[in-house]
């Protein structure tokens, strides 16, 4: 019989925001989320490019965009924020966890969205915050 558990994705694993840290560096739960005005029980992480850019585009600061290759140091579950209520079987490749991601490499070049892009996806989230929608299950 095979106990061990099941791997739920392989990476590589991105990291999106726009803070500014360094290799080594550790993210944690417990900090100001980058998109809501509370502090987060879980850090977010993708396993897809695309989902990262996102986070690093939409996190609510001026700061520089910047996408961190991370390494979970514990277990993780799929976020359900994506996974449950936009995308069922995860294509996103979204996850949470309780536990640090450590800071492996920062991506040094990547293509943003188009302004277009970011500014439709800007609206659409206005317009689920005006309609009560815009509930993150943390």
């Amino acid at each position: 019989m095979d106990t061990e558990k099941a791997v739920l994705d392989k990476g590589p694993f991105f990291h999106g925001t726009k803070a500014a840290l360094k290799i080594g560096d550790l993210l944690v739960p417990q900090y100001k989320s980058n998109y809501q005005d509370k502090k987060s029980n879980y850090i977010y992480f993708t396993a897809t490019l695309d989902a990262a850019k996102w986070g690093a585009e939409l996190a609510a600061t001026e700061s520089k965009e910047r996408i961190y290759i991370v390494e979970p140091t514990g277990e993780f579950e799929n976020d359900p924020n994506v996974t449950d209520k936009r995308f069922p079987g995860n294509p996103t490749r979204s996850y949470r966890s309780k536990s640090a991601l450590k800071i492996t490499a920062e991506l040094s070049e990547w293509e943003r969205h188009s302004d277009e892009e970011i500014n439709h996806m800007l609206a659409s989230l206005k317009q689920l915050r005006e309609e009560g929608k815009a509930v993150i299950y943390d």
